[in-house]
């Protein structure tokens, strides 16, 4: 696929993007961020001409604007050493033969061999902090490259205050090479009637009121604590209550393994797997509070989609937590199960402070979105675009 020949007289620079993470029906996190945020940022801009530079064969659908030249670089990185083959020895190619100003990479890699001024962003350093959460081999590689990348990058984007002090701390780098765009939440996400409550809870939770966990089953979503919590907020629950648990089984390890083998009522965890985009909406929407008690995050989009569902939240004190939800959840201490189960059986009983919560996110919820992160984000690039054309 050839260049739109429009681009010729409107161009003003050539920004390479890594969109690897960018698979059809299999956006999480990090794919999301990069999806909402180009998706607004290719269209917005025209004047840009985009170099979209995928692992694998892309869907059409991520073509977002005519601005937009699309190149499939082999092989598929989801290894690390497949990440150092591509980024080290494919990706220095691919940007020298498009002539690249910029090389834009959202889930923080980038080439340490290209001479290419490179941006990167940030999400979170957790393989800093907690490195067992993750295999060996996965752990080494992060924490021997991610550093270089950090000082390599002529400028970082993350997504919190809390990441972008954690990166100034364990990196040294200079806090102004550093911008907080924040992440948003899919507009699909908002309230729902009480039918569709009821058909959503029917069709998922036995028609039985639940609590709603969402993300990859991973160590640091805290999922060995919030099993033994649920446990023992039905010692005392009258109403039925569910857990449902929604997200792939991909980092499923032998403790939450254990803690789900131990659960006495185990028969009210329900797990749905990963769901669509609309599905999701629906038993968000529908859910008696969301449960999201990491005890590690760089940001939580789970925390806004209920916001925006207008879904009592209830998470955690630490990290970035509080600084998304501000006032408008129930922070708990993760690492204790008997704070995360009296949040649990605060939030069952207690209507009032159900509908307190909801309205306080509500408001909280206008703070963030996909549109605000875009713009900061392309101010971000902007920036960096500009130390290019002052080196040129």
């Amino acid at each position: 696929m050839g260049f739109w020949p429009t681009f010729a007289k409107k161009t003003v620079l050539k920004i390479a993007v890594n969109t690897r993470l960018l698979i059809k029906g299999k956006l999480e996190g990090i794919g999301w961020f990069t999806y909402e945020n180009l998706k607004r940022i290719t269209n917005q801009h025209p004047e840009h001409q985009f170099i979209f530079i995928f692992d694998r064969k892309f869907d059409e659908e991520f073509i977002f604007s005519r601005n937009i030249h699309p190149i499939v670089a082999y092989p598929q990185a989801r290894h690390p050493l497949l990440y150092y083959i591509w980024f080290e020895h494919v990706i220095p190619g691919v940007l020298k033969k498009t002539g690249a100003d910029l090389f834009l990479s959202p889930d923080g890699y980038l080439s340490l061999k290209s001479k290419v001024p490179s941006m990167n962003v940030f999400h979170d350093l957790n393989f800093e902090h907690y490195p067992k959460d993750l295999p060996w081999v996965e752990r080494r590689f992060y924490r021997h490259f991610f550093p270089e990348y950090a000082h390599k990058a002529i400028r970082i984007a993350t997504v919190s205050e809390y990441s972008k002090k954690d990166i100034v701390s364990l990196y040294g780098v200079d806090k102004n090479k550093i911008d907080v765009v924040f992440n948003g939440a899919n507009e699909t996400y908002r309230p729902v009637g009480d039918d569709v409550k009821k058909a959503t809870r029917e069709r998922f939770s036995q028609g039985a009121p639940y609590f709603i966990f969402v993300g990859s089953l991973h160590p640091r979503k805290n999922l060995a604590r919030l099993f033994p919590a649920f446990d023992k907020f039905k010692e005392s629950d009258n109403q039925g209550v569910k857990l449902l648990i929604v997200g792939e089984k991909k980092w499923w390890t032998e403790a939450i393994e254990k803690a789900y083998n131990n659960l006495t009522y185990k028969d009210d965890v329900i797990f749905t797997g990963r769901l669509a985009v609309e599905d999701l909406h629906l038993v968000i929407a529908s859910a008696l509070a969301l449960t999201y008690v990491s005890y590690f995050e760089g940001f939580g989009i789970p925390i806004l989609e209920s916001f925006y569902c207008h879904t009592p939240v209830i998470s955690s004190k630490v990290t970035s937590m509080p600084e998304v939800a501000g006032n408008a959840a129930i922070l708990v201490d993760p690492m204790s199960v008997s704070s995360i189960a009296e949040a649990m059986k605060r939030m069952a009983g207690d209507e009032s402070l159900r509908k307190s919560l909801i309205e306080k996110g509500s408001e909280r919820a206008r703070i963030f979105s996909w549109q605000k992160s875009s713009e900061r984000l392309w101010n971000s690039i902007e920036t960096a675009l500009n130390q290019v054309k002052e080196k040129k």
